[in-house]
């Protein structure tokens, strides 16, 4: 005779790290009520399927008119770590839409979601790190990094993290030093982003010659960038095999070069011949900075003379494909044949 078998197993449609999602519009207020409930197990199933939910975008924009932010918000201190790293995660989502990014500032969320800088488990970190990347893409959201004190922390943060949210926090301080470069500045920030033009990963070095391009912008960016010796560095990295480090290394020289202590710094370290060299790069970027940096090192009568013996190879970028090249070229040659 056969038994009945009572199985103890959900059945396999069924996902017990998530909550089940209430009918229509009553998901999002289900949803909420859970995030704040006081057992972690509800906190962990609901933040699991919020996380899951927004990654329609339809989702969001509701989600905020139900005050999901400010839940997540709380949630950025819970002992938990899956609830941390999913409410990070839920963060990062939200931050990749602007009225997302317009709820960080409204329901200041910058400050607490920093605190996870320091959080014991990487993927919070990371999370964290996305989160803020993506708010400072925009002049108000960097402003509000800028005004949370955060650039410091950033710069020290550079030290010490992985190589993945180094990545992370090079872009934030690109787009933050857009609205202030004093702070970096302070920070020792040249400092960290020279140490890290020799390092071993590609994308690091062109983010960090990007930015100590972005740093060079005002008068003390571009003393500091020659009293740190940077510049012999940049020199190097224009005959690297990446062609954003080459066009990022002959930008940052192109923003030192312009004042006169720049220009015999960049001269001293012998950058013309290599600039040369890349006025014939098959990047169009690379091209114009190298193009750009050989005209501010031509104002220099030192300069001048050596580049007078390749003023043809410098005039046949007049003939470009890239406008913005052929421009450049075509200053550059006026600068270097100029007569008193």
């Amino acid at each position: 005779m056969a038994h009945t078998v009572i199985s103890a197993k959900y059945p396999p449609q069924i996902d017990p790290s998530r909550t089940p999602f209430a009918f229509g519009d009553r998901a999002l207020p289900r949803l909420n009520r859970e995030l704040n409930d006081d057992t972690l197990l509800t906190r962990q199933r609901a933040v699991m399927s919020l996380c899951d939910y927004l990654h329609d975008p339809e989702h969001i924009a509701t989600a905020l008119r139900e005050g999901i932010a400010t839940s997540l918000k709380q949630l950025l201190t819970d002992p938990d770590i899956t609830v941390r790293q999913k409410s990070t995660e839920c963060l990062y989502v939200i931050a990749g839409h602007a009225i997302g990014r317009d709820s960080f500032l409204d329901e200041e969320i910058i400050v607490p979601l920093s605190k996870l800088f320091d959080d014991s488990e990487d993927i919070a970190r990371k999370n964290a790190h996305k989160a803020l990347e993506q708010i400072s893409e925009t002049p108000p959201g960097a402003e509000g990094i800028v005004n949370a004190k955060l650039i410091p922390k950033l710069v020290e943060k550079l030290k010490t993290e992985h190589d993945e949210i180094k990545e992370l926090i090079l872009d934030s301080l690109h787009f933050c030093m857009r609205v202030n470069t004093e702070d970096a500045l302070t920070s020792q920030g040249m400092e960290v982003f020279t140490d890290l033009l020799r390092h071993e990963s590609e994308v690091i070095r062109a983010k960090a010659a990007r930015d100590i391009m972005d740093l060079s912008v005002p008068l003390a960016g571009k003393d500091k960038a020659v009293e740190v010796k940077c510049v012999p560095i940049l020199v190097e990295l224009l005959k690297d095999a990446n062609c954003d480090v080459r066009a990022n290394a002959a930008g940052a020289i192109m923003t030192i070069t312009i004042t006169t202590k720049g220009k015999y710094t960049a001269l001293e370290a012998d950058a013309i011949p290599p600039l040369v060299e890349l006025v014939d790069d098959p990047t169009s970027e690379v091209r114009l900075n190298a193009l750009k940096a050989l005209t501010c090192l031509s104002e220099a009568p030192e300069g001048r003379a050596m580049l007078l013996e390749h003023v043809e190879k410098i005039e046949k970028r007049t003939k470009d494909n890239i406008p913005a090249v052929v421009k450049s070229a075509q200053i550059a040659v006026k600068v270097i044949t100029w007569k008193p």
